[in-house]
């Protein structure tokens, strides 16, 4: 009896320790957590807070924390962990479920790294659950380093992406963050000083709208705010953009800033060019927490506790800041522990149904006996399918790994090279060291691909060989000049850790799951405006300037698809028919698969985009699924909103507002079939 009591005791006082403060006690409201702590916090406490390293406040009990997190396309900067492709190649899949379904799993992944971090006493960068992914900015040119961080050119398709990557994470109780809060698309090179002057129908049309979306649609925990200016104020100041992320969109998640960004504002002392719109950094610091700014990124703790000693900064703004930040915190880091999934999205087949057919003259899909040479830079280069912010996976897949075994090097081969070209993740990128001919600070000053692999190349074709270009690179390449040497194009991006799997299914035709361009490929870098001319105008398919060598929503397959008895209800905003898998060169493939993309062209108003992405499904048919197959597209009138030039607001169409629906495989009107559709009020 006196060892069941002497149990039941240390039971008892075993539980009081591990929730000792009622900011532990889980079963009160997460708000009655968070207000325990504000009221028991002090002052420099609750400075502590409010930049992402926060130290331990062991007087209540709270934790070291980092919010300082990547998961980009897998768990980053961790150690060993899954890495997908980059976002711009998910983007081509054109396939939001599949994205959610990824970043569930990163998700998942995150909390069981995290959980050894704890377990170890490491409670530094990178082993939180806070993550500052998705970057949903506009590729709006292809020179731009940092595209492939990105869901493409289209206002819709990057909305579509990143609300998927949000709720992926956000399921898995992680807390995801929207970058960069705006208008933030290069130069690398000088971002630190870099004013993007941009109009308000380009804001409201082009930059903004996928950030108003995926807040609309969700409960995304943060927005970072960019390095850059916006129309002459730095973004982590900006007040313009503060009015319409809390005021007009009514967000009430936590405004953080990106790293080191508000430093710009003042330093002076250094080599890099800064914006210097302030004095100081007090002035910097209570401009940005004395407004909208929750948390910084950054080592600027001295500066806020002088803007908080010289007013800048209420205490009643202090709590404000610091109740989200603490909402936030101890949401994540409350035991809900998702339970583990089969994996059916592994990474082969992610970056299988990613990669995009650009051409091919009948030498694919290749044969299974047939002897291949293999040529080009990304052959086996391990890290090139890494991208950037990327974890470290057990293995990486390499092209040649896969497709070494058919190689042969005699005179008297089959005749057909597999050619790895492209660029690679250490010329193209976030703010790098680089200054060789065509590129600039991770930026390219020219899309071409290299002289040196075009001339490699045609000396390749002038020999008789069949040239497969299995293209690598984050971006659109220019290809121009090499297109008619090349019998068969096949864009691989930065494919992830089994990249080269996914290559050899496709090109033998194993799988048909190609994907579609999220971006367009120029025909030379003379079609591209000024790099650092943020109008839109002569960019992205949305407005363009001239054709294209190949569009937005562009990509071949192994099999003909045909669209029947395709009807459009203007009453519920649809879009339904049936497809059908007409014929295919692969009948053996485990799957087949292609997407239906709808476009609104607006032949209303001259200054609106030509045409724009409204709505998509991708389709799949596995083996010997040749039937019929019934698809419906709802389409959201947040995606048929006009810009109104004397409010400066996006707003509804007026009743009767006449339109032109296309429906097809891809943004040429070649490849559509077009629908009138006149707009009805839906109040």
């Amino acid at each position: 009896m006196q060892l069941l009591v002497f149990c039941m005791v240390s039971l008892c006082c075993s539980t009081i320790s591990a929730q000792q403060y009622p900011w532990q006690d889980t079963i009160k409201s997460l708000d009655e957590r968070v207000e325990w702590l504000i009221n028991n916090l002090t002052l420099d406490e609750k400075l502590s807070l409010m930049v992402h390293h926060n130290p331990a406040i062991e007087r209540v009990g709270l934790p070291e924390y980092s919010w300082w997190n990547e998961a980009l396309h897998g768990v980053g900067r961790a150690g060993e962990a899954t890495v997908y492709p980059m976002p711009i190649a998910l983007a081509a899949t054109f396939d939001s479920p599949m994205i959610r379904e990824v970043f569930g799993q990163v998700a998942i992944e995150a909390r069981s790294k995290y959980q050894q971090a704890q377990d170890t006493g490491f409670y530094g960068d990178y082993a939180g659950l806070t993550f500052f992914t998705p970057n949903i900015n506009i590729f709006r040119d292809p020179r731009w380093g940092r595209g492939m961080e990105t869901y493409g050119e289209d206002p819709y398709l990057t909305a579509m992406m990143g609300l998927a990557c949000v709720e992926g994470l956000q399921g898995g109780n992680t807390a995801a963050c929207l970058k960069h809060f705006a208008v933030h698309s290069g130069p690398e090179g000088i971002r630190h000083e870099f004013d993007s002057r941009v109009s308000e129908r380009d804001l409201r049309t082009t930059y903004l709208p996928a950030f108003e979306y995926i807040i609309r649609k969700s409960d995304v925990a943060q927005v970072m705010c960019g390095y850059n200016r916006l129309n002459g104020e730095p973004c982590c100041t900006n007040r313009r953009l503060f009015d319409i992320l809390r005021n007009e969109w009514q967000y009430d998640g936590i405004l953080v800033t990106d790293c080191w960004a508000l430093n710009d504002a003042y330093e002076t002392d250094t080599v890099i060019p800064r914006h210097r719109t302030h004095a100081t950094a007090a002035a910097a610091y209570g401009d940005a927490f004395g407004r909208e700014v929750d948390l910084e990124c950054g080592s600027g703790l001295p500066a806020l506790r002088e803007a908080v000693q010289q007013g800048l900064v209420p205490e009643s703004k202090v709590d404000e800041h610091v109740r989200r930040v603490l909402r936030t915190r101890l949401a994540v880091i409350t035991p809900n522990h998702p339970s583990a999934q089969n994996n059916l999205t592994s990474p082969a087949s992610v970056a299988a149904s990613s990669m995009v057919l650009l051409k091919n003259n009948g030498v694919l899909p290749l044969k299974e006996n047939e002897f291949l040479r293999l040529e080009g830079p990304n052959a086996y280069d391990s890290l090139m399918p890494l991208g950037n912010y990327n974890g470290i996976p057990k293995h990486t897949v390499t092209i040649g790994e896969v497709l070494g075994k058919y190689q042969v090097l005699s005179a008297g081969d089959g005749k057909t090279m597999v050619y790895c070209g492209g660029l690679n993740p250490q010329l193209e990128g976030e703010e790098l060291p680089v200054e060789k001919e065509g590129f600039y600070k991770g930026d390219r000053t020219r899309i071409e691909l290299p002289q040196e692999q075009v001339d490699e190349i045609k000396a390749f074709k002038a020999k008789g060989y069949r040239i497969v270009l299995v293209l690598c690179t984050g971006s659109a390449i220019a290809l121009e000049n090499v297109i008619d040497d090349c019998d068969a194009v096949l864009m691989a991006w930065y494919g992830g850790e089994d990249m080269g799997t996914a290559v050899k299914q496709l090109l033998f035709g194993e799988c048909d799951d190609f994907g579609h361009l999220p971006v367009t490929f120029y025909r030379s870098t003379e079609q591209l405006p000024d790099f650092s001319d943020y109008d839109m105008q002569g960019r992205t398919y949305r407005y363009p300037a001239s054709e294209p060598l190949f569009p937005f929503g562009y990509g071949l397959s192994y099999s003909f698809y045909q669209l029947y008895e395709t009807q459009v209800s203007e009453a519920n905003f649809t879009v339904e028919g049936i497809i059908s898998q007409c014929n295919t060169d692969v009948p053996e493939a485990t799957s087949h698969r292609t997407v239906i993309q709808v476009y609104l062209k607006n032949e209303n108003d001259a200054e609106a985009p030509f045409k724009q992405l409204v709505g998509l499904c991708p389709v799949t048919f596995l083996k010997g699924e040749y039937t019929r197959k019934p698809f419906k597209i709802e389409l959201d009138p947040f995606w048929f909103r006009q810009f109104n030039p004397e409010s400066g607001q996006m707003e509804e169409p007026k009743d009767g507002t006449e339109f032109v629906l296309q429906v097809g495989f891809s943004s040429d009107d070649r490849d559509l079939f077009d629908f009138p559709f006149v707009y009805h009020n839906r109040k």
